[in-house]
């Protein structure tokens, strides 16, 4: 599928030039814990030691790591669904790579697996923790967004938190980014009346339409969301999928029929606010509508994975779902990767491709 900048080469098996193991590799660690936007002087680029996996274990060179909206929160000193990052130490997400030396029953140099040691060149850990995948049946980076976590989480809200049935209104916010495509998509696909997208500029707001299929989309960057989402949806939605908070929760709530229904899986727009939001400041609509707001973390339905796979992929092949990948080169440029996806500079799943 198209992303911004060309992939790398894709190598069927076996672990990349000599089998001697390096002694040292690069990662990413959080150096000081931001304050509102986070800065590149937030994170420090350090050489971690490289070994022999110990029984039980693998050692992976990454090919791919996820920069997530989540993440963010992670940086912060709180007590949330997910430990936060410890400083001084190497950051964790999801990674895709290559088994370069194994201690473990059921896996070799050569394969590629799927784990959540991510940015890092090298990583160690337990095999009971890697899930392996097929080059043959998607590329690698697809597996850390539209058949992994992303799109896990699209499938999950629209399908098990919001209810979705057949002929419902959708208004999906951040709707090109790597959950929100997936959100939209599958509605339209499993018979949705109209799929509504907000997006950051003129140029996603084409593609919503043109190529992802929603019926409406907006600019949220040019006119009050409220105003648009009206003449988007003038007889109102019934499924909200919120990526974004703020002004998108408060417009939709305005718009949402009765018994309407709420997933909220992101609130970017005030990940980095370091005051409360004004919005939304119309919550008690959500009585008289009786309206279900239901919060949810991806984790939580795993159970749903096998048969999230069995049902997209299909899709996927025949180019009925399609999706786009923002891939950043170099794990140099993981930071800046990390900040442009805050800022909404990705199409789709941004990711980092590890250089060799």
């Amino acid at each position: 599928m198209p992303g911004t900048t060309p992939q790398p080469a894709q190598h069927p098996g076996g672990a990349h030039g000599s089998t001697r193991l390096p002694t040292t590799g690069r990662a990413w660690h959080l150096v000081r814990r931001p304050q509102g936007w986070p800065v590149p002087e937030d994170f420090a680029l350090r050489e971690t030691p490289v070994a022999a996996p110990a029984e039980g274990r693998i050692l992976v060179r990454n090919r791919y790591f996820s920069v997530d909206p989540y993440m963010r929160g992670r940086m912060n000193d709180v007590k949330s669904y997910v430990p936060p990052f410890r400083l001084d130490a190497p950051m964790d997400g999801a990674a895709v790579g290559e088994v370069v030396a194994s201690a473990a029953d059921g896996f070799a140099p050569g394969d590629l697996v799927v784990h959540s040691l991510g940015w890092r060149e090298y990583a160690d850990f337990d095999a009971r923790h890697a899930t392996r995948v097929d080059p043959a049946l998607a590329p690698l980076p697809a597996y850390l967004g539209v058949l992994g976590m992303p799109g896990l989480t699209a499938y999950a809200g629209l399908l098990e938190v919001a209810s979705f049935k057949e002929g419902d209104t959708v208004f999906v916010s951040g709707a090109a980014g790597a959950v929100g495509s997936v959100a939209g998509q599958l509605a339209r696909l499993k018979g949705a009346a109209r799929v509504i997208g907000s997006a950051g500029s003129d140029d996603k707001v084409k593609l919503l339409r043109e190529e992802y299929g929603f019926d409406a989309a907006f600019n949220y960057k040019k006119a009050p969301v409220a105003e648009q989402l009206k003449e988007a949806a003038p007889e109102g939605i019934d499924v909200y999928f919120d990526n974004v908070g703020g002004d998108h929760l408060e417009a939709a709530i305005g718009r949402l029929k009765l018994h309407g229904r709420v997933t909220l899986c992101g609130m970017i727009a005030q990940y980095n606010e370091v005051d409360p939001p004004a919005a939304p400041r119309n919550l008690a609509l959500a009585i008289g509508k009786r309206l279900r707001l239901q919060g949810m973390i991806v984790m939580d339905h795993a159970h749903l994975q096998p048969r999230f796979v069995e049902e997209v992929a299909p899709w996927i092949r025949s180019g009925e779902l399609k999706y786009h990948e923002t891939v950043v080169d170099g794990i140099e440029h993981g930071v800046d990767a990390f900040l442009g996806m805050l800022r909404g500079q990705n199409v789709g799943k941004m990711v980092v491709s590890v250089a060799d």
